[in-house]
Order: C-alpha cells, then structure tokens, then sequence
C-alpha cells in the first residue's frame, strides 16, 4: 500500500533534484538569448535573468529559468516555483517540437513542389 503524505517538507535535496531534472527537460539552448539565460542561472544572475524574460516575453525556455532561480530559496514559494518552472520546460519542449514539425513538413512541401 502506497500512501502520499499530504504535507512533506521540502528539502534543498528535492529541490535540486527536480532542477535538475527540469534543467534536462530544457535540453540546450537554441538562441543567443537563451545561452545568456543559461550561463546567467548558473552564475545565479537573477537580475539579469529576469530582464532577459522581460526583453523574450514568447520564448518559455528563458521563462522556465527565471522561475527556477529563485527555487533554491526554499520559501513557501517553492513548490509554487517549481510547478511553474516545469510548466514553462514543457512549453518550451512543445515549441520547440511545433517548431521541428512545421519545419519538416514545409521541408517536404517544397520537396514535392520541385517534381
């Protein structure tokens, strides 16, 4: 029998684990804007991540990082924090999975175009 407990604490453990794992879900960065954030969440430039999300309002991927510097903390936020965060990485890999189709299938049109 498995139960869920309803309350647990957080720990620094879990949190790095589940940034971690977010981390994964981004996978690389793909833009200029995107390296920066990036190389920002590992110096732990919040500021300079937040402005990079203010400047890429669309781009989910900077987005997931400006939420997940702040998930160390561990404030009552947290569990707040992180669910955003991995909501962002799944937005992220949506776009970016969209964004791989439209080209493949505007790849094979212009293929059949040129017979």
């Amino acid at each position: 029998m498995s139960t869920t407990p309803s309350k647990f604490e957080i720990t620094a453990e879990y949190v790095q684990n589940a940034v971690d794992v977010i981390l994964k879900t981004l996978d690389e960065p793909q833009t200029a804007q995107q390296k920066q954030a990036l190389q920002a969440f590992r110096d732990g430039d919040s500021i300079l991540i937040k402005r990079l999300s203010i400047a890429n309002l669309q781009d989910n991927y900077i987005k997931c990082l400006g939420y997940l510097i702040s998930a160390p903390k561990l404030t009552p936020q947290t569990d707040t924090i992180l669910a955003e965060s991995a909501r962002a990485a799944a937005d992220h890999v949506r776009d970016v999975t969209l964004s791989n189709l439209s080209n493949a299938i505007l790849e094979d049109e212009m293929t059949i175009g040129d017979d």
